[in-house]
Order: structure tokens, then C-alpha cells, then sequence
């Protein structure tokens, strides 16, 4: 950072020009502080993109709006591991002269783009959080995010064959239109069910295409949602948080969504654990609280008998593991770049193409090894050092890293989740160092990591 000296100035002695005295250093002023507003209009108007149609194809239109504002602030500091992460992106790019199709270039450009701005994400949310004296404030975005996830999911509940055509949808080319990968995302609905059933099974998804994604943002955003509370002990939103807590249990837990189940139970294992260590009461309380709250919704919703019906009446696992036992068998001919994107074969039982159900095999298939290595290895990284978070709102945060890791084989994550699980990490890595700083009696330093450049 350039540092401008005053002019030196002469100090008379016995009536003659003295030594010179430099004054001391002027340092630079800081750079403006970048805005929440942008945040809140990316996560708080989830169910107004979802009903413009706009939640998938204009979420990278929103974090190209971050990247500008972080370009034009300037001297933005990069979160821990993030060139972990700018190390897949390359590959990523790179991977694109293994498509097989031209009709593919188009669904890679637009996971790369929701791969791109989750970084984005992360970096805007990690420099707010760092120069905000009030670090709550910069959940609240967050907050506004489950609480749409939250409503939208009743719609599903309440009305599962709503269906809309939306402005994008009418708007687009036709043929970009009927694509099925774009039409999932544009044309609206509330509920995944199988319209040839006579008795179908109504799994809630708004306001994502797939309600696999739905469990994965709700077993995400919910740790963030106790942070909030935590950090803040009174309020308006901090009662409405605690008060949609038990509402959200109905569309969440009529998912179905096995694994959503299992990370949660994984992150709050693992939550336990380290409370126990560090004999933190607050934390093991809040584990109790939210553990009765699942088991009281249980009482009402006969979720074990569901989830065996659903099970029984599909062959969803059978599918999954053919097509894990195919990628593994192509990409031994392309291990290093993969083949650029999913591809459809009928070698498998599952309608799905190669590469998909889990993000896992996604990059595996459609980016090589390397990418898969770099893909987990930001995780691990962000789950290690969020580790270190000592009050009850770092350690709810830190189990968010764990969570992706184990939804990470059975749930897509090139889409909204990955900017969701970015600003959580994010954000508790910059509430980690304040603790950090705070418990070494210090202040906050200017970071030495990379920056964006003005």
C-alpha cells in the first residue's frame, strides 16, 4: 500500500536553517466500506427471482454485481484457501476442451458461472465482515434467505402441482427454452412428484428445481441460523428466527432427502464433540434444543414410514449406484480433465446422464481428478480452520464445512447452495480471526494475503 509523506519542514537554530525533521507518515485513507444492500438483494428475494423465473440464470448476473463493486472498492482481501479454490476454477476452464458436444458448452458455462460466484460471494462476505464492528448485521441476508426457503416450502406443502410459466421462460429462445436443463430452471414449480403415479409422493423443492437441493440449503442454512441467534440475544428477527425453527420442520422433513438427514446429524455429532471438549454449556444446549424440536416434529410427521415407502416404491438407490460404477469406468480412459460436462448413454438403468446425483461424481466426470482434489481440499481447509472458532456462534458456523463434505457424494452443488455454504464459511472464518485477535489482546492487523486489485 503506497504511503504519502508531508513535507519536510526547517527548524531554525541560532538564526540558521536547522536539520531537516520529516513529518511523520500520512497513511492512505481506507477504502470504502462496501455495502450490505447487494447481499440482501441476492439472498433476501429468493422467492421474488423464483417467481420472475430468474433464481437460476440471474444468480451469476448477481454476483457479477459483488465482483464489480469489490473491483471498484479495491484492496479486498481473499479468505483463507481461496486459491485452493481459484486452482479448480482453472482446471475447470481447461476441462472445456473435453466436451463432446457444442450443446454442452452452454450448461458447463453456467456451472462454471455458479462456481465462480460462490468465490465472489465468499470474498465480499469475508471483507463486510472483517470492518463491521456489528458482525451479526451481516447475517441478516442470510437469515432473509431461510426465511424464503422456509415459505416457499409451505407453498409446497400446501399447494404441490402449483406450476407457473415465468417472464424468463417466455422471454428466452425456444429452443434455449425447451432444453430440459434450462426448462428445470425457469418454469416453476412447487413439489417433485411423479405425475404417472395414482398415489404420488409430494417432496417440496421451491424454490429450486429439485428438491435434493432444498434439503441440501436447509441442512446449511440452519446452523447459520442459531449462529444469528446467538450473536444477537434480543430482537425482532431474533424471536421470528426462533419461532420458524419449528415451522420449518414440516416442508423440510417432507423432502425425504435422506442425506439432508445424515450431514445434519453428522454436523451436530460433531458440534457435540467439541462442546464436550471445551465444556461449552451454551453450545451442548442449543444441540438439545434443536435435537427435541426435531423430535417433537417426528410425533407429527411419520417420517421413518415415508421414507421407507418412498424407498420401496422407486429404485433411486439402484440408479444412483449404476451410475457412480460408470463414472468410474470413464474416467479411467480421461482421469486428468474428464469429459467437460455430464453425458447421456444407455448403458445404465437411471435416466439421469453420467455425472450427475452428487456433486462428487459431477466434478469427478466433467473435470478429472485434480478438479475433485482441489473441489474437497477447500472444504477440508475451510472445515479446519473454522474449527477454530471458540464462541457458540464460530462453532455452530464451523460445522457448515463438515455438512458440505458429507452431502458433497449424494447432492449437486453447482448451484445456490455453493454461494450459501461460501458466505457461511466466509463469515466465520472473519468471526474466528476477531476471536483470534480479541483473546490475543490485539488488533485487527492488515491482512498480508492477496488482494483484488482497484
Amino acid at each position: 500500500m503506497p504511503v504519502t509523506h508531508a513535507p519536510a519542514t526547517w527548524e531554525p537554530a541560532g538564526g540558521g536553517p536547522g536539520p531537516v525533521h520529516p513529518s511523520p507518515p500520512l497513511s492512505a485513507p481506507p477504502p470504502p466500506r462496501l455495502p450490505l444492500w447487494p447481499l440482501v438483494m441476492m439472498f433476501g428475494l429468493v422467492p421474488l427471482w423464483w417467481l420472475a423465473g430468474a433464481f437460476y440464470l440471474g444468480w451469476p448476473l448477481l454476483g457479477a454485481l459483488l465482483f464489480a463493486l469489490l473491483v471498484i472498492r479495491g484492496r479486498v482481501p481473499l479468505p483463507p484457501a481461496a486459491g485452493i479454490w481459484l486452482l479448480f476454477l482453472a482446471i475447470v476452464v481447461v476441462s472445456a476442451t473435453q466436451l463432446q458436444s457444442p450443446s454442452s458448452v452452454l450448461t458447463l458455462a453456467l456451472r462454471l458461472a455458479f462456481y465462480a460466484t460462490a468465490l465472489v460471494a465468499g470474498v465480499y462476505v469475508y471483507a463486510v465482515a472483517r470492518e463491521r464492528a456489528d458482525q451479526a448485521a451481516v447475517l441478516v441476508p442470510l437469515c432473509a434467505f431461510w426465511f424464503g426457503l422456509v415459505a416457499l416450502g409451505w407453498l409446497g406443502v400446501l399447494a404441490p402441482r402449483f406450476a407457473l410459466t415465468t417472464p424468463v421462460e417466455v422471454l428466452l429462445p425456444g429452443g434455449v427454452a425447451r432444453n430440459p436443463f434450462i426448462q428445470d430452471m425457469v418454469h416453476l414449480a412447487t413439489a417433485e412428484y411423479s405425475a404417472r403415479s395414482l398415489n404420488p409422493i409430494y417432496r417440496p423443492a421451491a424454490p429450486f428445481a429439485y428438491t435434493n437441493n432444498y434439503g441440501s440449503a436447509y441442512a446449511l442454512t440452519l446452523p447459520c441460523v442459531v449462529a444469528f441467534t446467538m450473536l444477537r440475544r434480543r430482537g425482532v428477527l431474533r424471536w421470528a428466527l426462533l419461532a420458524s425453527l419449528p415451522v420449518s420442520l414440516a416442508p423440510a422433513f417432507l423432502t425425504l432427502n435422506r442425506a439432508m438427514f445424515l450431514s445434519l446429524g453428522v454436523g451436530l455429532a460433531v458440534l457435540g464433540v467439541r462442546a464436550s471438549l471445551r465444556g461449552n454449556v451454551r453450545v451442548a444446549a442449543s444441540i438439545v434444543g434443536v435435537v427435541l424440536i426435531g423430535a417433537l416434529a417426528t410425533l407429527f410427521i411419520p417420517i421413518a414410514e415415508l421414507i421407507g415407502n418412498r424407498v420401496e416404491s422407486s429404485d433411486t438407490n439402484s440408479d444412483r449406484l449404476s451410475l457412480y460404477v460408470e463414472v468410474l469406468r470413464w474416467v479411467r480412459d480421461s482421469p486428468w480433465l474428464g469429459y467437460g460436462a455430464p453425458v447421456n448413454v444407455d448403458t445404465v438403468s437411471a435416466e439421469a446422464p453420467i455425472g450427475t446425483q452428487g456433486q462428487l461424481w459431477m466434478v469427478l466426470f466433467s473435470h478429472g481428478v485434480p478438479a475433485l482434489l482441489c473441489f474437497l481440499a477447500w472444504f477440508v481447509a475451510a472445515a479446519v480452520i473454522c474449527a477454530r472458532a471458540v464462541s457458540p456462534a464460530g462453532q455452530w458456523l464451523a460445522v457448515v464445512p463438515v455438512v458440505c463434505l458429507v452431502q458433497i457424494p449424494f447432492y449437486g452443488m453447482a448451484n445456490q447452495n455453493l454461494a450459501v455454504a461460501f458466505f457461511s464459511v466466509a463469515f466465520a472464518m472473519a468471526l474466528t480471526e476477531r476471536e483470534t485477535l480479541a483473546r490475543l489482546g490485539g488488533r485487527p492487523r492488515p491482512s498480508l494475503r492477496p488482494a483484488v486489485p482497484a
